[in-house]
């Protein structure tokens, strides 16, 4: 498989906590990576990336298999990116870290967000395909 990469990783500042990364898949899907913390701190820079990468794409997964730290200011950055999905018609699917998903069960309590366990399982997906195995998380 063919793997084109832009931009491929942003420069951690003092000021924030996280760095982004996007990598392209043929045809036109983006893999857009954060690592590190996602929080007030971050959010709008993360929103803003992701939207900037997500202008030619077809179809997105979101992964924050690497996140440590999510604060609510980022579960906003993700109705953001849902939003603009939807009105540009792209597919998309998140791939959470244990402190993302602690956060959706707060605050996305009836799962409206597409999450897949892997960035496999999530491409798998986009191209229409259905996972070999999904886990599904117990919900209190």
């Amino acid at each position: 498989m063919t793997v084109f990469s832009t931009n491929a990783m942003t420069d951690r500042t003092d000021e924030s906590p996280a760095t982004f990364a996007t990598r392209w898949l043929p045809p036109s899907t983006a893999v857009i990576s954060a690592h590190g913390e996602i929080d007030a701190v971050n959010a709008g820079d993360f929103t803003d990336y992701a939207l900037r990468h997500t202008a030619k794409a077809k179809g997105v997964a979101i992964d924050l298999t690497d996140v440590q730290f999510f604060g609510t200011a980022g579960f906003s950055a993700l109705t953001a990116i849902q939003s603009h999905c939807s009105a540009a018609d792209i597919d998309w699917v998140l791939v959470p870290s244990k402190a993302v998903n602690r956060l959706l069960r707060i605050c996305d309590p009836d799962s409206a967000l597409h999450t897949c366990y892997s960035v496999a399982a999530a491409l798998s997906t986009l191209n229409g395909k259905t996972p070999l195995l999904q886990l599904v998380t117990k919900s209190r």
